[in-house]
C-alpha cells in the first residue's frame, strides 16, 4: 500500500536540540499525514497532558501524495491535543507549504517541550536552527511573513506561523501558512503559542521519490481536474450557498433560523464571484478553486470567503454584505483565528446582546478576541466555556463550534457531528454531500450509520495520503485502488484503525457516549448511535475495546 517515507524529526524546544528517528513501521501501517501523526500522538502524548502545557506535543506531517504531480495534493496535516475540545485534533491546510516541507526530507516533525523565549525555527535537510525573535511578539501573520522574507528570503509558503491569537492562547487560534491558508479547527495555533514558537520554516533539497503504484491513475485525476467544468472553479465552496438556503440548512441568527432569505443574495456564490479578480490554487493543483477577492471601492483584498465563513460571519450574524464578510475573513487570517469558531463565538455574544448585523461591532470583537481584551477574553474561550455566562445555547459538540450544514435538516450530518472525534466537524465524513445531492434522503437515520462509518474511514485515508476533499468528484473505488496499489476494503480497514486510535485516545481522556450528543433532538439518534458503535466494534458506551487492532 502506498505510504510516506522519511524520518521523524523531533525538536526539543526546552533544550533547543533535535534528533531524527526511523518510523518505517508506523508509516507502513498508517500511510502518512493524519494517520501517522495520530499514532505518534497516541504513543507519545501523556494521557493527562494539558493541551497548553509543556507535555503536549504538536505534529506536522505530509503524506505520500505530496511528492507527486497530481492535483488535489497541495495539503499538509497538523495534529495535537486541542485546547478547545480537550481531545485529539487533526487539521490540514492547503497552499504551497507541503512541497517545501517535503523538500526538507522528513515525513513528520514533532515539537516537544516549550521555549523560554519567543522563537523562529528553521528546518532544513541539514537540521534545525533556533532564533530568538522578541521583536516579533504580537506581530500579525503578514508582518511575520514580511520579516522572514526580508531577513532570510523565506516567503510565506515556507512558513507555519501564529498571529496574536496564538500567542494569547485563544482556544481556536489557527496555524497559518501562505498568509491566508489555515490549519483552522481545534486551536492548534494556541498550542504552538504555548510552546513560545512564532513561526517554523521548511526548506531543502531532499524531497523523497515515492513511485505511485499506477501513475496513469494520477494522470487521469489531474487531467479531469484541469479539463472538467465545476462551479467551484468560479465560486469555490460558496457555489452551494443558495442550495443550502433553499434546503433550510443555512444556520442563521445564531442558529435560531435555518434560512436567510432576506439577505442571502448579498453573500452567495455570485456575490463572491463578483469580487474575484484572479484564479487561485494550491501547489500543482489544476482545479484552482481558491478565491482571491478584491473590493474596488474600499481596496480590501482577501482570499475568500469560503462557504463556512459566509455562514459564520454572514447568515449566522445577519450580515448581508459580502464586503463585510470579506473584512471579517481578512481580520481572522491576519490575526490567526479559525473563522468558524470565531464567528460562532461572536454570534453567541450578538445573541446575548441583541446586536445582530452590527458589522462595526463584529470587526471590533474579532480584534478583541485575538488580543483577549475586554469581552474578547471571554469569547476567546469558545462557546462551550462561555455560553452559560452569556445566557445562550451551547452550539458545540465536544467543545467544537458548529459549521454551516444544519443537522436539524440533514440527519446523516447530525449523526456525523455526534460521532466525529473532532466534534462538530463537517469534514470528518462529508455525508451531507449525499444528502444535498439526494443520493440518500436528508431526513431520517435508517441505514446511515454503516454509510457514515465507511465515509469516515475513507476520509481518514484521504487525510493521511493527503488528498483534498474536493477531489471527491473525480475519485472512485477503482481509482483509489489504482492510486494506492491495494484493494478498496484494505484502505477502509486502514482508515478504521486511525478512527479507532483517535477514539481510544479520547476515551482515555474521559470521552464516551455522553459526549456524542447534540444540542437538538433527532428522532432515532440513540438507536443510530447503537448501530454506529456496533459497526465499529465499540461498546454501547462508545468505548474502543483495548483488544482492537490499532498497531
Amino acid at each position: 500500500m502506498l505510504h510516506a517515507t522519511g524520518d521523524l524529526l523531533t525538536i526539543d524546544l526546552s533544550e533547543r536540540s533535535w534528533t531524527t528517528s526511523r518510523i518505517d513501521d508506523v508509516l507502513e501501517a498508517f500511510i502518512g499525514g493524519r494517520g501517522v501523526a495520530t499514532k505518534l500522538a497516541y504513543d507519545r502524548i501523556p494521557v493527562d497532558a494539558d493541551p497548553l502545557g509543556e507535555r503536549n506535543r504538536l505534529y506536522l506531517s505530509s503524506g505520500p501524495l505530496q511528492v507527486s504531480q497530481m492535483s488535489f495534493t497541495g495539503r499538509m496535516n497538523a495534529t495535537s491535543l486541542s485546547p478547545l475540545t480537550n481531545g485529539i485534533v487533526s487539521t490540514n491546510a492547503g497552499g504551497y507549504l507541503s512541497r517545501n516541507f517535503a523538500d526538507a526530507g522528513y515525513s513528520c516533525v514533532e515539537l516537544v517541550g516549550e521555549s523560554d523565549e519567543l522563537l523562529a525555527i528553521y528546518v532544513t535537510d541539514d537540521g534545525v536552527e533556533f532564533e530568538p525573535i522578541p521583536d516579533l511578539e504580537g506581530a500579525t501573520i503578514p508582518e511575520t511573513s514580511m520579516v522572514m522574507d526580508e531577513r532570510h528570503g523565506l516567503e510565506s509558503d515556507h512558513l507555519v506561523t501564529i498571529g496574536p491569537a496564538g500567542e494569547n492562547a485563544v482556544r481556536y487560534a489557527s496555524l497559518m501558512t501562505s498568509n491566508s491558508r489555515a490549519f483552522g479547527r481545534g486551536g492548534l495555533g494556541a498550542v504552538l503559542g504555548s510552546k513560545n514558537v512564532k513561526t517554523i520554516s521548511f526548506a531543502g533539497d531532499s524531497r523523497p521519490t515515492i513511485p505511485l503504484p499506477d501513475e496513469s491513475a494520477s494522470m487521469d485525476i489531474h487531467q479531469d481536474a484541469a479539463t472538467k467544468d465545476h462551479i467551484m472553479k468560479r465560486q469555490g465552496t460558496t457555489g452551494g450557498v443558495d442550495l443550502k438556503n433553499d434546503m433550510f440548512s443555512l444556520p442563521t441568527q445564531y442558529f435560531e433560523r435555518m434560512d436567510f432569505d432576506e439577505g442571502v443574495d448579498g453573500i452567495n456564490g455570485s456575490a463572491v464571484e463578483s469580487k474575484k479578480y484572479k484564479r487561485g490554487t494550491c501547489s500543482v493543483c489544476a482545479f484552482a478553486c481558491k478565491l482571491p477577492t478584491r473590493d474596488e471601492e474600499t481596496g480590501l483584498e482577501t482570499e475568500g470567503p469560503e462557504f463556512e465563513t459566509v455562514f459564520s460571519f454572514g447568515s449566522n450574524l445577519l450580515v448581508d454584505d459580502i464586503v463585510d464578510v470579506m473584512k471579517s475573513n481578512e481580520l481572522c487570517d491576519t490575526l490567526g483565528l479559525d473563522t468558524i469558531s470565531a464567528g460562532v463565538s461572536i454570534g453567541a455574544y450578538l445573541k446575548a446582546t441583541d446586536r445582530f448585523g452590527d458589522t462595526a461591532l463584529i470587526h471590533e470583537l474579532i480584534e478583541k478576541i485575538a488580543y483577549r481584551k475586554g469581552v474578547g477574553n471571554q469569547l476567546a474561550e469558545g462557546v462551550d466555556r462561555s455560553h452559560k455566562d452569556l445566557g445562550v445555547k451551547n452550539w458545540t459538540v465536544k467543545g467544537l463550534e458548529f459549521p454551516g450544514h444544519d443537522g436539524r435538516v440533514l440527519h446523516g450530518r447530525a449523526l456525523g457531528y455526534a460521532t466525529a472525534n473532532r466534534g462538530a466537524d463537517h469534514m470528518y465524513s462529508k455525508v451531507h454531500n449525499l444528502e444535498y445531492e439526494g443520493t440518500i434522503p436528508a431526513e431520517g437515520l435508517e441505514g446511515k450509520a454503516p454509510l457514515l462509518v465507511e465515509l469516515q474511514n475513507l476520509k481518514a485515508v484521504k487525510d493521511s495520503a493527503i488528498l483534498c476533499r474536493f477531489a471527491n468528484s473525480y475519485m472512485s473505488d477503482e481509482r483509489f485502488e489504482r492510486l494506492f496499489g491495494t484493494e478498496y476494503d484494505v484502505l477502509l480497514e486502514a482508515g478504521a484503525k486511525i478512527v479507532d486510535l483517535e477514539r481510544r485516545f479520547n476515551n482515555r481522556r474521559g470521552f464516551d457516549r455522553a459526549d456524542d450528543k447534540l444540542p437538538y433532538e433527532i428522532d432515532g439518534l440513540e438507536a443510530a448511535l447503537d448501530e454506529y458503535y456496533s459497526e465499529r466494534g465499540w461498546t454501547n458506551d462508545g468505548i474502543v475495546p483495548e483488544v482492537s487492532d490499532t498497531k
